[in-house]
């Protein structure tokens, strides 16, 4: 059962579901598992299979199946006006489950609004917060450094399986997911934009500086960074500052969402570890609890930098810095935990002998922060529906 399951039971009782994130990271298990464990007279139809396609077009289902899960619907040009008239007309019958590859809940194509009748779900690979039963904390850093936390080159723990995957999951977005949703004319460019993009992991990204390199116009380099997003390839971290205008106008940071994408060292691969496992924590909180959280960074003029930034309805939470294996804290973060007082400050070391608290900051290792205990709270709303 993966970490979301339980909340999106309790939310197909009232509204439409839809869970979105990235291309093969278990979304059409969890909906199957769903299906079997939970629905074994509902139907599953796939956007992508032809038979499936024709049925959704005509609607064409038996009214005794009491949920039906839409995949890839998103591809439909007019997904967002069908499914809507769809769950008016036919909600006291069917409970309803869709999901995508792209981001359901803010992709531009279609007609009418979908307020008020569904409730967002964002899937994300595994972290150290929620391991497959059977693989330790040790063995899942292990793995998540050098696999990746997708399921399936997860599990296989074999690293040339785990590239072959890659490689053919990186086609099938680029050439495919991309192409058929996105006017992109030359694909092999947008390819070498996502390699530079690769080699950059956690550096200020300068799109004008990419752009000249790959002779596109900047504006073209910043539809592109938008369009990976949204096909959640990657995302960017965006600077902490008081003045939105400045925060816009900064470079971005750019982290992936499958760790074995990241070209650089292993410094660069555990920042953006711990990236992706913040975000999925924060994308949980929000599906959730209905709160709005940001992940940012917090660079001044002189150049002190601190990795993450936590903002809670525009309060800040908590500051991050990550360090590979420096035990000792950075200056960064003890002069902006004393200047700007988070309600925590945290310096997150992969190689870290015993953790330790000086002044208002922890220093810890990655299996001590990000606990299993985390989604524990999914766990037993399950236990008791």
């Amino acid at each position: 059962m993966r970490y979301i399951t339980p909340y999106i039971l309790d939310d197909l009782r009232t509204k439409m579901v839809f869970i979105s994130g990235p291309r093969q990271v278990g979304k059409t298990t969890l909906a199957k598992g769903i299906l079997q464990d939970h629905f074994p007279s509902g139907r599953y139809l796939d956007w992508d299979l032809d038979e499936d396609r024709q049925d959704i077009l005509r609607k064409r289902w038996d009214r005794d199946n009491n949920l039906l899960i839409f995949d890839e619907l998103h591809k439909f040009p007019k997904w967002k006006t069908w499914i809507k008239g769809v769950f008016d007309v036919f909600h006291e019958s069917h409970a309803f489950l869709v999901t995508g590859s792209a981001r359901l809940d803010i992709y531009r194509r279609g007609g009418d609004s979908l307020m008020g009748r569904y409730h967002p779900w964002r899937l994300h690979p595994f972290t150290l917060d929620e391991l497959p039963e059977g693989i330790s904390p040790e063995e899942g850093f292990q793995r998540l450094m050098t696999l990746g936390g997708f399921p399936e080159p997860f599990v296989s723990g074999d690293e040339r399986l785990a590239r072959r995957w890659r490689r053919e999951r990186f086609d099938r977005v680029l050439r495919e997911d991309i192409r058929d949703l996105e006017s992109i004319r030359n694909i092999q460019l947008l390819g070498l934009f996502v390699d530079l993009l690769r080699q950059r992991v956690g550096g200020l990204i300068t799109l004008s500086n990419i752009a000249m390199d790959l002779q596109i116009s900047p504006k073209t380099a910043k539809a592109w960074l938008d369009i990976l997003e949204r096909m959640y390839l990657l995302f960017a971290v965006r600077p902490y500052t008081k003045s939105l205008p400045r925060a816009v106008l900064k470079p971005p940071k750019v982290y992936f969402f499958d760790n074995g994408d990241v070209l650089a060292g292993e410094g660069e691969r555990f920042e953006n570890l711990v990236a992706t496992s913040l975000l999925k924590q924060l994308h949980f909180l929000e599906d959730r609890d209905g709160y709005r959280y940001e992940l940012r960074y917090l660079r001044d003029k002189e150049g002190r930098e601190i990795d993450f930034v936590i903002i809670k309805e525009n309060h800040l939470e908590e500051l991050v810095e990550v360090k590979w294996a420096d035990e000792e804290i950075s200056k960064s973060l003890l002069y902006y935990a004393e200047r700007l007082k988070p309600e925590r400050a945290t310096q997150i070391t992969a190689h870290l002998r015993r953790p330790y608290t000086q002044g208002r900051i922890r220093v810890t290792d990655p299996i001590s922060y990000f606990r299993p205990d985390f989604f524990a709270a999914a766990k037993t709303l399950h236990k008791n529906s």
